[in-house]
Parts: structure tokens; sequence; C-alpha cells
């Protein structure tokens, strides 16, 4: 299935945070935070859009910004291009 973002939206899939900690814990999913950070899978209308958003760009969001959806097992989150933070770079 494709899913194309109408106008200026986004279609980000939630990058998870770790199941452990750095000492070894284990963290069940209710303990877990929703995430923040993500990689873009795909752009509405790019022309009406003013951050230069591309797909594979991995950003940060709100925690609690944008639909939560599920396609064939995967989660998303679409929102508005306005709702991402900033855009992560490696180094």
């Amino acid at each position: 299935m494709i899913i194309e973002p109408l106008g200026t939206r986004v279609l980000i899939r939630p990058l998870e945070q770790e199941a452990t900690t750095k000492s070894g814990l284990i963290l069940p999913e209710t303990v877990k935070e929703k995430p923040q950070q993500g990689r873009i899978e795909a752009v509405g209308d790019t022309e009406e859009m003013i951050t230069g958003l591309e797909v594979g760009d991995v950003v940060l969001f709100a925690k609690y910004s944008g639909n939560e959806i599920e396609i064939d097992g995967v989660k998303y989150i679409i929102m508005e291009e306005g709702d991402v933070l900033a855009r992560i770079k490696s180094e």
C-alpha cells in the first residue's frame, strides 16, 4: 500500500527507543516514552512546503503531535510539516 500525504503533511515512521537501559534493565512496553524521533517515509506537495523536508530525513517532532495510523502492522504518524521541530543530521 502506498500512502501519499496531502497538502503540507508528512508521513513519519517513528524510531523506537531501546528496550534496555544502560545498566541492562529491560523496559516493559508500558514504561517506554512515546517516540519523538522518526524517519520521513512520504511528503505531500513539496511546492507548498517551506521547510524542504525530504523522504529519508530523520526528524524530531513534538511528543503528542500528529495522528497515529497502522498499516500492515507498521505504525506511522502523519502530521503537518510545521509540527516537525528539527531535522537530525549525523556528523
